[in-house]
């Protein structure tokens, strides 16, 4: 099971000769094909993954080397690959994409051997990878339950084995939230860090695309890859002064950790305890470690006020753009919303910004990180919404999950580590929550976590 060895360590074996990308490759889609009943992809390249192999170890002998030269990765189906379709779950007349979308054209760029695009749900609406049009992923540790969402199909995947790395976006914890109801490492990048071209402001400034590991090693390697703006980018951000895969890699320091329960204004939801649990352990586990860790809750404020006009404009204008399209009613609600309210408000939520940036910041002039739960409930039943209406789905999701969208609207890192199981078996995450382009930090203390906690060898 070459993916055990994870994307680092199948990019050093394809570099040694210890394996060829083609045998990759190949034990990659023969995972997909006999995990098939879980949903997690909705196209499978199979000839075309098999020949760019075969091209790669062409390259490989010749002695060409690149981060991902030979690795086989998956992309979410919100992204455009040249010559396959980009419904986002959405069903209309599509049209296969005629260009590679610019984190397509860097993971290409690295070598990567892209096998297939992820299931997720409707314009990444909710925390479940569930679609009338395109299927439902399912959870490898338990498929009567959802990987989350919306990044649920490339959680899955990475999960079950079936890549050893995947691209996810987060627009309100889209990437986070499967990461911690599947047990991996997520990583929210700062808004404008990855490019969304050719989404120029994807969903007004709160979707950012990421990677899904299931080490920090893995996914910083990635985020290495994907960094990087594109010149019609709203939103662009210096590169790193050192890699985040050298991040991973070296001793964060002592750190003050601020432990955060509290939710957003106007959200409410009851913390499972079996959650609250499990942060508080990882709290004490980072105690250990030599870090001051204490409780403190981020000023909030409006917050909110900054979310929804983009998230619900982003909807109507996402959905304008696809040809002919056939949306559930919860979409079409959620777009109506966009083009009556979200449009209107949306010069006021972005105005807003450094207002809520430095209130919610006053909290890193005595934290270097603050760590909250990831979801407020463990994993979702696959179909616990179905039938369900836009109000009902709206608060039941809001409800389990109240605690990643924040640091969408400021636009700030985040990565989700495990933090243990339920009693059930169940996957449970925390988040580390980071100020401005502080991504290395937040990598610095997950691997350091991780050499403590050991995640990486717990397998469905």
């Amino acid at each position: 099971m070459a993916w055990v060895l994870g994307l680092v360590g199948q990019a050093a074996a394809l570099a040694r000769g210890d394996v060829s990308s083609s045998e990759l490759v190949e034990e990659s889609l023969e995972s997909i094909g006999r995990q098939e009943s879980l949903g997690a992809f909705r196209v499978v390249r199979s000839e075309g993954a098999a020949q760019e192999a075969l091209d790669a170890d062409k390259r490989l002998a010749k002695g060409e080397r690149l981060p991902l030269l030979g690795v086989p990765v998956a992309i979410k189906d919100d992204t455009d690959l040249a010559g396959e379709t980009t419904p986002f779950a959405v069903a209309g007349d599509h049209q296969p994409a005629k260009r590679d979308a610019e984190v397509v054209r860097k993971l290409r760029a690295a070598g990567a051997v892209i096998v297939g695009k992820t299931t997720t749900c409707e314009l990444g609406l909710w925390p479940f990878s569930e679609s009338e049009s395109y299927g439902c992923a399912r959870n490898p540790w338990n498929p009567d339950y959802t990987p989350g969402g919306s990044s649920g199909g490339s959680a899955a995947a990475v999960a079950a084995g079936m890549v050893a790395g995947a691209v996810g976006s987060d627009g309100a914890g889209s990437i986070r939230i499967p990461a911690a109801w599947t047990g991996l490492v997520g990583i929210k990048p700062q808004r404008g860090r990855v490019s969304g071209y050719p989404q120029t402001d994807p969903f007004n400034g709160i979707t950012v695309w990421g990677p899904l590991a299931r080490t920090v090693e893995d996914a910083a390697l990635l985020l290495d890859v994907l960094s990087g703006s594109h010149p019609e980018d709203v939103y662009q951000v210096d590169a790193p002064v050192t890699p985040f895969a050298e991040a991973a890699r070296r001793e964060p320091g002592k750190l003050r950790i601020a432990v955060s329960f509290r939710t957003a204004f106007g959200v409410s939801g009851k913390l499972d305890p079996e959650i609250r649990e499990a942060v508080e352990r990882l709290a004490r586990r980072l105690t250990d470690l030599g870090h001051k860790v204490f409780p403190a809750d981020p000023d909030y404020g409006l917050v909110g006020l900054g979310l929804i006009p983009r998230g619900t404009a982003g909807v109507a204008d996402w959905l304008e753009s696809l040809p002919n399209p056939r949306p559930d009613h919860r979409t079409e609600v959620e777009a109506r919303i966009g083009r009556v309210v979200g449009k209107r408000l949306l010069p006021l939520a972005k105005r807003m910004d450094p207002h809520l940036r430095r209130k919610v910041g006053r909290i890193f002039q005595f934290a270097d990180v603050v760590m909250t739960p990831t979801t407020a409930r463990p994993p979702l039943r696959v179909g616990a919404f179905d039938g369900a209406g836009y109000q009902r789905t709206q608060s039941g999701v809001a409800a389990a999950c109240p605690y990643a969208w924040t640091w969408n609207v400021l636009g700030w890192p985040g990565v989700n580590v495990p933090a243990g199981f339920t009693r059930t078996g169940l996957p449970i995450g925390a988040q580390l929550l980071g100020h401005d382009s502080d991504e290395a930090t937040l990598i610095s203390l997950a691997a350091q976590l991780e050499a403590l906690e050991g995640w990486a060898e717990r397998r469905p």
